[in-house]
């Protein structure tokens, strides 16, 4: 569930720790181990999770802003800012300008009456600051240069005189000789939202493990070539060279991917000088994450192998679209997307991949410090690498519908290994409810109007619901004869998803309750990702009949297949004879 989705009374457009906090007790009454979140360092211009201008500092979207949570901020203020921020806040989705403008908009007026707060969060607030100096002085350094020179504006296009971490320094200083006290005050309100969001997301690891639930939190690959991490530490970095996914041709609508992949624009890593310093930067970033979350999934693990490789940013991607080979390295000094460092092509090239995975990835590890570590190892998988992770024991990913032998049949679940993330979908992809009925609607709109590419879906379509079928024991009528999605349906796949071998097993919200929304497509842009809400505060979940028989049966799961540890759910009772299943 990412942080953005949840709702609860008075929450101001968008999920925050409150409403978090209301879910981990939720998840406790019907023994859930973890909750799965996005990441949730602070956002870039783009409003991705996984395009964080910070590889520490967290997104202050997600602090709770009520009387209590803030120091100096009254329910009275609050009132008055939330009835400004009109139905944008009532949304059925997050409207991030709106949502930003009324947050910010009360941290202001709190950090302007902070001097009379007392000395209890004065004291604590100056403890923060000094710990936290080796990240923080630089992080509000960027962020009061990026207030100077435009929130979307990427620091190469600001002035020359703040484009090197040198230079923006001594940039500062002159701006301390114009007015201190002004300076001061603006770098202060940075260190002291982080302060906030540290302040408020300990406080809810706390209440998590005191209510034996484990928060899950989420390391992208890559972090945004505009952040506060890239323009401080650029040795650590390939400026020029991005990193994305190979192409997948004709499976894909976008025009650019079907060509050369997807640019995701992040700046490559100089593993190099990260292994010759002692991994710093990755031990400073997961040791920060482990403060908040007791375990956590690596994205895009395969990256840590070898990853694909632009030459240029993502701005300049229409400049090669539809250009041979020649034609695009003609127009870019030669350079043209590959795997980097290599490819997997040989024998030596995979030994060489492998080893310096082993290397990173045992880094990572040794960072997390018994945190337990998720891979996320999906698209086209090396053949040495889910061995690999085994040898780690880290658990890679298994999508039951995309698990198949060679005869096309799905691996059932108690096939699948122990050291494994069980799960029919991710952020990416479709709830399974979703891709059970987008499959009957592509095989009836084939019946309606037959053309020969709707023919190529159709037989996926079909493909599909045979598999889910398969693994979760649907029985059908006949051949072609499927089902809608019922009820019945959706508890024989959260059941055989459950009974799986493997260490955890996940559900999207969206599967949980049946909804058919997705939260992001990938390699697209715009208002319809990242903003994905339920539609229900949690008191109307627990107080609406219907829902509550969805969450009772989504915990009976839990036990019948025997997840529930032995001291979940004392006071609860578990049913003896679930006919639901």
């Amino acid at each position: 569930m990412p942080a953005f989705s949840p709702r609860r009374k008075g929450d101001l457009g968008i999920g925050d720790t409150r409403a978090l906090r209301e879910w981990i007790d939720w998840a406790a009454d019907h023994c859930v181990g973890f909750i799965q979140l996005l990441p949730i360092n602070e956002n870039g211009p783009d409003e991705s999770p996984y395009s964080a201008i910070s590889s520490i500092a967290l997104d202050p979207v997600y602090l709770t802003i009520e009387a209590g949570e803030i120091p100096g901020l009254t329910a009275a203020e609050i009132s008055k800012a939330r009835d400004q921020g009109g139905p944008a806040l009532h949304a059925p989705a997050v409207d991030y300008p709106a949502v930003r403008r009324v947050k910010r908009m009360l941290l202001e007026l709190a950090w302007s009456k902070f001097d009379g707060a007392g000395p209890e969060p004065t004291g604590e607030f100056a403890r923060f600051r000094e710990k936290e100096a080796e990240w923080l002085d630089d992080y509000c350094l960027f962020r009061l240069l990026m207030e100077l020179h435009g929130e979307a504006l990427t620091w190469d296009h600001w002035p020359a005189s703040c484009q090197t971490p040198e230079n923006a320094r001594r940039h500062l200083e002159k701006l301390r000789l114009r007015d201190a006290a002004a300076i001061d005050y603006r770098l202060g309100f940075f260190a002291f939202v982080q302060w906030l969001c540290f302040r408020q997301w300990r406080a809810l690891r706390l209440h998590a493990d005191s209510r034996n639930v484990k928060l899950m939190g989420d390391v992208p690959i890559g972090i945004s070539w505009h952040s506060c991490d890239v323009f401080f530490n650029r040795e650590e970095f390939h400026l020029d060279w991005c990193g994305g996914s190979p192409p997948e041709g004709m499976g894909q609508s976008d025009p650019f991917f079907q060509q050369w992949g997807q640019n995701w624009g992040i700046p490559l890593y100089r593993w190099d000088h990260m292994e010759a310093n002692g991994f710093t930067w990755w031990k400073t970033r997961i040791s920060r994450l482990t403060e908040i979350f007791r375990m956590f999934r690596l994205d895009h693990i395969l990256g840590f192998y070898r990853i694909y490789a632009f030459p240029w940013r993502p701005q300049r991607n229409h400049e090669f679209l539809g250009l041979s080979h020649e034609q695009a390295a003609g127009l870019n000094g030669g350079r043209l997307p590959r795997w980097f460092l290599r490819s997997d092509d040989s024998v030596e090239n995979k030994a060489a991949n492998r080893a310096d995975g082993d290397v990173r990835l045992r880094a990572i590890l040794a960072a997390a410090n018994g945190a337990e570590v998720i891979a996320e190892d999906l698209g086209w998988v090396p053949d040495y690498v889910r061995p690999h992770l085994t040898d780690l024991g880290i658990a890679g990913f298994r999508i039951p519908h995309w698990d198949c032998n060679e005869f096309g049949h799905p691996t059932p679940g108690i096939g699948f290994p122990e050291h494994s993330f069980a799960t029919y979908s991710t952020h990416d992809h479709d709830p399974v409810n979703g891709i059970w009925r987008s499959c009957l609607r592509v095989i009836r709109e084939h019946h309606e109007n037959p053309t020969e590419q709707s023919g190529w879906h159709v037989h996926d379509a079909h493909n599909t619901l045979r598999i889910l079928s398969e693994f979760a024991a649907i029985p059908i009528a006949g051949h072609g004869l499927w089902p809608p999605f019922t009820e019945g349906i959706r508890l024989r796949l959260i059941k055989a998803l459950f009974a799986a071998n493997s260490r955890y097993a996940s559900l999207m919200v969206t599967e949980l309750f049946g909804i058919d929304e997705r939260i992001n497509h990938p390699g697209t842009s715009g208002s319809h990702n990242w903003r994905f809400r339920l539609p229900w505060p949690l008191e109307r979940i627990l107080s609406d009949p219907l829902l509550q028989e969805i969450c009772w049966k989504f915990s009976a799961a839990i036990h019948i297949t025997r997840r529930a540890t032995s001291d979940d759910s004392q006071g609860e009772q578990t049913p003896s004879n679930p006919d639901g299943f």
